[in-house]
Formats: C-alpha cells, sequence, structure tokens
C-alpha cells in the first residue's frame, strides 16, 4: 500500500487527515506525528494544487475535503465578514504558490512526545 494507515479504519483516517488539513491551512502550521505529517502533506499539496487550478470543478473537489470551519472573522465598518477554509485556500493560498511547482509544506523535527516517545513534527507552509 502506498499510504500509513496510522491504526485507525478508513473512515478514521479520513476524518483526521480532513481534520488535520484544514486544520493547516488554516493556522498554517501544526504540531504532530512524524507519520501523521508525512500523510497530511500529500493531502494539503493536493488541495493547494486544486486551489491553483480554481475552477469550479477544483474548487467542489476541494470543498468534499476541506472541512467547513471558520478560518477568519473581520470587521468593515458595520460589516462583519466572515472567512472559512475553503475561501482562504482559493483567495490566499492558492495565490502565494502561483509560481510554485509543489512542495508547499516544510517539516521541523522536535522533541519526542512525553508520554510515548512518538517522534514530533512542526508541518508548516513554506513562505
Amino acid at each position: 500500500m502506498s499510504y500509513r494507515k496510522l491504526q485507525r479504519t478508513s473512515s478514521q483516517r479520513r476524518a483526521l487527515l480532513r481534520s488535520l488539513t484544514t486544520d493547516l491551512l488554516i493556522h498554517g502550521s501544526i504540531t504532530t506525528t512524524e507519520a501523521r505529517a508525512k500523510e497530511v502533506r500529500k493531502t494539503t499539496d493536493k488541495m493547494i494544487s486544486l486551489g491553483k487550478k480554481g475552477d469550479l470543478h477544483a474548487r467542489r473537489q476541494a470543498a468534499t475535503f476541506v472541512r467547513d470551519e471558520i478560518a477568519d472573522v473581520k470587521e468593515d465598518g458595520d460589516n462583519v465578514v466572515v472567512t472559512n477554509a475553503l475561501q482562504k485556500l482559493f483567495s490566499e493560498i492558492a495565490p502565494k504558490y502561483a509560481d510554485r511547482n509543489g512542495g508547499y509544506t516544510r517539516m521541523y523535527k522536535t522533541m519526542p512526545r512525553r508520554g510515548d516517545g512518538a517522534a514530533m513534527v512542526i508541518l508548516e507552509l513554506v513562505d
């Protein structure tokens, strides 16, 4: 198999990857185990590639994977502008990587987790 099972059933694994990918797109960096980070890197690169396409089909494909979470709330005079993760992907993140052909994430190794000694990393979007 070409992916890690992460000791979960397929539905649990998909939910984990969706949540971590959405959090990475919203916050720009996450701290997780090395095995999870390597899998999230694959899904995040796919979502950013869809964001770079920018057409309706790519937006719908990304919408099936990225969770509907609020990414940013801004006040514009009397109006409140709410941006979700999908809008942030297509309007802010994808244009930033328009001239880049892959490799949108970076991993930094950190100290092992205290409880079980699992290898931990910081996964972040490249600037």
